[in-house]
């Protein structure tokens, strides 16, 4: 599969239909800032019914693509259109002497679902970890109830550890509650 520096084609067959599609990964750019927020919004709303504030998360991803040390966005292009999206971040393992490469902000578009977009872009980043030095190996983290993400990340050989996320959030935490108290 021919790979250049910013990107890598990918040949993959439709899951639901016969026919093979191109799918194209590439480094996201800054222009692309706008589409990225509109992925994270939906996929925000579409996992855990939590509205993002757009402006506040185009911010985010503008400055992100500004600084390289913050992470990587990678985007899958298809049938000419962006269909997904992820993004890489690093946290460093004194235990390994060395980086996990973070998978984040995981978004198919729903006409490009179960047609090898994740999948591409998950090869074409496990393909990057494999060749870079210190890279010690691949972590995500998903919301608990999103059974079909799950299969799909055990499919392609990422196991479930016995950690659990902590958090504490300072921006979304109050509002999160919010809302979840008020659907109960």
């Amino acid at each position: 599969m021919p790979c250049r520096e910013d990107s890598c084609i990918w040949r993959l067959g439709f899951y639901s239909r016969p026919i093979e599609t191109t799918i194209r990964v590439r480094t996201a750019r800054p222009s692309d800032a706008r589409l990225i927020a509109d992925f994270n919004a939906r996929m925000a709303w579409e996992t855990e019914q939590r509205r993002l504030d757009r402006t506040r998360v185009r911010r985010g991803v503008a400055a992100l693509l500004r600084d390289p040390a913050k992470g990587t966005y990678y985007l899958a292009e298809a049938a000419g259109r962006v269909a997904g999206q992820l993004l890489l971040t690093h946290e460093w393992s004194d235990w390994r002497n060395g980086d996990f490469w973070w998978i984040q902000s995981v978004y198919v578009a729903a006409a490009f679902r179960r047609r090898g977009i994740f999948r591409a872009l998950f090869q074409h980043v496990l393909q990057e970890a494999r060749a870079a030095r210190g890279v010690c190996g691949l972590r995500l983290y998903m919301d608990a109830h999103n059974t079909r993400a799950r299969q799909t990340y055990e499919r392609l050989g990422l196991k479930r550890t016995d950690y659990h996320v902590f958090e504490m959030d300072f921006v979304l935490g109050k509002r999160a509650r919010r809302n979840r108290q008020q659907r109960a």
